[in-house]
């Protein structure tokens, strides 16, 4: 078993494998370097066997989505350590050994992330983790460092380890024998905030996720999908109100969850006054598509309640995220005041 394996879920990535493969294998030398095909359509393959012989590859005859992309490669990986990294993500010199040295000292800790920035502003924030996720109390997620669109510049404000709500998938270590135990990732949700539900399964099974700001890496963005795409738009709302549905306490659910179907009819609205006709219809085939596998949200949400009874979660920020942000202007982390709080 290697102690640390590095896992690049690819789709049709060739462009992003040629510019940032190398950067990956130069500084994860301590590491075993895996890309796992997800039915790439380009010639991906053939090409990562004549330039790259070195990095051993998972062949996947479809394309199985973020979710079970990685589901079905790691469980052909033994390691103690998972890194799942995407393929538009430039890694730096020494990224990897403070983020094993810290669960190396912290047993109950389950993922861990590092500084996200972003590639094309590099002195700014990237959208898809920052400095650690959070998320408030109707489950909208935010990061430090990035509240909604708004981004920070990094000038060391975040260069601290501390304990976060969820670590971005753009760059998720892991301890492998967790992510089994759990069940990986959500298949249903196919990508797009799949994560902050393994993170938010990890805490209630009693394990603590960390920001680690003395390592860091670059991150395009978009690599798959457009933060534009009506289909993200799509994916972010239906498994928003799934990871709503799965975590909250019942006495939290009965009134959160109607206040967040209304707050997503609110956004609809707002789409389509932008005007953005595609996302408005976006967040409404959401709700469709959310209320037609009703019964499977139900036995998933039950399934949870028996295996991990524990409810309680830390970095949970207690407020409205929507009327800090559009109606105060709050929109940096350090406005917030978030004081550790629980649910």
């Amino acid at each position: 078993m290697t102690e640390v394996a590095v896992v690049i879920l690819n789709y049709n990535g060739k462009k992003f494998l040629q510019q940032f493969l190398p950067s990956v294998l130069n500084y994860s030398k301590q590491a075993e370097v895996i890309v796992a095909d997800n039915g790439s359509t380009d010639d991906t393959i053939s090409f990562l066997q004549s330039e790259f012989p070195s990095v051993r590859i998972i062949s996947i005859q479809q394309n199985l989505g973020f979710c079970g992309g990685y589901n079905y490669a790691l469980k052909k990986i033994e390691a103690k350590y998972y890194v799942l990294l995407n393929s538009d993500v430039e890694v730096t010199a020494g990224w990897i050994d403070p983020i094993i040295q810290l669960f190396e000292s912290n047993p109950k800790i389950g993922a861990i992330q590092p500084k996200i920035l972003s590639k094309s502003k590099p002195d700014e924030f990237e959208y898809a983790g920052s400095a650690g996720g959070m998320i408030d109390t109707l489950g909208y997620p935010f990061c430090r460092g990035r509240i909604f669109n708004h981004m920070e510049k990094d000038q060391g404000q975040y260069n601290d380890v501390v304990p976060v709500f969820w670590a971005t998938g753009a760059c998720h270590f892991v301890r492998a024998e967790l992510y089994h135990q759990l069940g990986g990732l959500d298949e249903d949700y196919f990508a797009h905030m799949e994560e902050i539900d393994f993170c938010w399964r990890l805490q209630r099974a009693g394990h603590q996720i960390y920001y680690h700001g003395g390592t860091s890496v670059y991150h395009v963005g978009g690599g798959t999908l457009s933060s534009s795409s009506p289909r993200k738009t799509y994916y972010n709302f239906r498994n928003g109100l799934s990871l709503v549905f799965k975590h909250l306490p019942t006495f939290q659910l009965v009134w959160k969850f109607p206040l967040r179907l209304l707050l997503d009819w609110v956004a609809a609205f707002k789409f389509l006054l932008q005007p953005s006709l595609p996302d408005a219809l976006a967040v409404l085939k959401a709700h469709a598509h959310f209320f037609s596998g009703f019964r499977n949200e139900i036995r998933k949400r039950k399934k949870l309640e028996l295996e991990l009874k524990n409810y309680s979660v830390h970095q949970f920020y207690p407020h409205f995220l929507v009327v800090d942000y559009f109606l105060l202007g709050k929109n940096t982390f350090e406005q917030l005041k978030i004081k550790n709080p629980r649910l």
